[in-house]
């Protein structure tokens, strides 16, 4: 079975818990499965994170916009383009052989030049009785062998019909003159007289049916008048009934107001598209006009969800956008189950620690596998960030004890390391409010209530003093934009153990007075001993919607 490349991924604004975990295992599932498994983010990596990556030379993962079902997740048909020059008849056999009914004509580059279809192919046939129909498209000699199955006895096999108009020479010798005229296309059989006849009145080609034998004297004359001459076994009649599919197929191609897909189209926009129209196929571009297949409706059965790992997360509300048309293989998480549903039974591993890296570490373990020093600084990284270098009442003994040996791997003292990233990860006075804002924003609902909860950590008193009225004035905006019932805004000292939370929204003082039973200033409320929002922070306010619903 085809092992198709699965994204590790972490939530919408990622911590450095969520981006280290996604790195590390996907390390660990490309062991069995060499480049089956890409990490990628949902969101911006912040300060601490890109210290974190910096310091241990790693780069960042790519950044995935949603996981939605693309044009690139369905398996259209790799119909090859042709050249607009082919005849009529070669892109009916095409259509035959490969069971379609429309053919993508490109040029130079695999450029999408135009479309032919079944359709028009039988209106050139039907709808044209123009003799000089030949020259109106420029047919080239060399479609004039093919469909005629012909032998070029003079003249040049690169030379295209330009003028004139196609007749058939079985007339007397006084009506031929008066019907023949120069550059036109001349049907003959073995009369030797009809032939000379043709070449004298400036015909420009001359079409000798039944496989007749042209004497010596009539192709010295054809090449003193530069008069093309073609064999075939065909008699006048099927020779003149077939002609016309030797037209190239540019001259009946459509190539204007073409619809066209391109590989990162959804699913969605393209069946919205594909409903209003009535065509068969659709050709699929890239930005650029490149070609690479055609689509059809029954084609959109046949897609392939988007295959992801979550990690650090199993709320729909936090995960990449399109979540819920991926095909969710694995869940790697540390907090409370929440509100995602997936297709099919799924490998999901949820403990209770402080941080997802801890679980992540203990799967390399359970596979035998030592972690290389990036990979232990990484997961180390994520540990002390999460737990707040154990300070948090999230940490766990395993944390602490994950840490400690991924410390030795990745060759780095805990207390220094841990300052250095933190004070990286407090650089916020450059940031405008909004960036500080969703740096890590999540939402959570209880019933009909959804409520919004943001986090900054910081050992800098000043700067989180300095930073607090900024943030206090942006919050009606953000609660615009996030359509919160409520928003919550959590500023946490990590030296002194405590954080302000800021409120904002319709009942938002009283939830956040009644759930940590205390007075607000301002719709500021400080809560000594409080660090951690999934631990002390969020139970809290659920718990107490949800005694209001009750």
């Amino acid at each position: 079975m085809e092992q198709r490349l699965t994204y590790v991924i972490g939530h919408k604004n990622p911590d450095t818990d969520s981006i280290c975990s996604a790195i590390a295992y996907a390390y660990l599932k490309n062991i069995e499965h060499p480049g089956c498994y890409a990490a990628r983010r949902a969101g911006n990596v912040n300060n601490e994170t890109n210290f974190v990556l910096n310091y241990f030379n790693v780069a960042p993962p790519e950044f995935l916009e949603d996981v939605n079902v693309q044009m690139r997740d369905i398996d259209f048909r790799e119909t090859k383009g042709v050249k607009d020059s082919i005849s009529i008849r070669a892109a009916w056999l095409l259509m035959k052989e490969h069971d379609v009914v429309t053919l993508p004509i490109t040029q130079g580059g695999n450029k999408l030049e135009g479309l032919i279809t079944i359709n028009d192919i039988a209106k050139s046939y039907m709808d044209v009785f123009d003799n000089n129909i030949l020259a109106l498209a420029r047919t080239p000699i060399s479609n004039l062998l093919e469909v005629l199955d012909g032998t070029l006895i003079c003249g040049n096999p690169h030379a295209r019909i330009v003028n004139g108009k196609v007749l058939i020479g079985a007339a007397n010798r006084d009506l031929m003159e008066a019907c023949i005229e120069e550059d036109d296309l001349v049907l003959v059989a073995d009369r030797e007289d009809a032939q000379m006849e043709a070449i004298e009145q400036g015909a420009s080609c001359l079409i000798v049916c039944l496989n007749a034998k042209v004497s010596p004297s009539i192709v010295a004359l054809a090449k003193e008048h530069q008069c093309n001459i073609i064999t075939t076994y065909l008699d006048t009649y099927a020779a003149a009934r077939i002609i016309n599919q030797s037209i190239p197929i540019k001259y009946f191609m459509r190539s204007s107001n073409l619809v066209t897909f391109q590989l990162d189209d959804t699913l969605d926009s393209v069946k919205e598209v594909m409903s209003k129209l009535r065509h068969r196929d659709f050709p699929i571009t890239d930005d650029v006009g490149n070609y690479y297949g055609m689509v059809s409706r029954r084609n959109l059965l046949a897609m392939r969800r988007k295959q992801v790992i979550l990690v650090d997360h199993n709320e729909r509300s936090q995960a990449v956008a399109g979540i819920e048309n991926a095909e969710i293989m694995e869940i790697i998480d540390h907090h409370r189950i929440g509100s995602l549903e997936t297709i099919n039974p799924v490998y999901f591993r949820n403990q209770p620690v402080g941080c997802t890296a801890t679980i992540v570490y203990q799967m390399f373990l359970e596979q035998q596998v030592t972690p290389p020093k990036h990979i232990a600084g990484l997961l180390c990284s994520a540990i002390l960030s999460d737990t707040l270098m154990f300070r948090s009442p999230t940490c766990t003994p395993m944390d602490e004890s994950a840490a400690r040996q991924l410390s030795k791997l990745a060759g780095i003292d805990i207390e220094t390391y841990a300052m250095e990233m933190f004070a990286a990860g407090s650089d916020l006075l450059g940031k405008t409010p909004e960036e500080i804002f969703y740096q890590d924003f999540k939402t959570f609902h209880v019933g009909d209530i959804t409520f919004g909860v943001g986090q900054i950590s910081s050992m800098n008193r000043q700067e989180l003093a300095d930073l607090q009225t900024r943030i206090h004035d942006y919050l009606k905006d953000a609660y615009l934009t996030t359509k919160c019932d409520m928003i919550f805004f959590v500023m946490t000292n990590i030296l002194d153990e405590a954080s302000n939370l800021l409120c904002y929204g319709e009942q938002a003082d009283q939830l956040a007075a009644e759930s940590f039973q205390t007075e607000l200033t301002g719709n500021v409320c400080y809560l000594p001993g409080v660090v951690s929002r999934k631990k002390q922070i969020v139970p809290l306010l659920v718990s107490t919607l949800q005694q209001w619903d009750s």
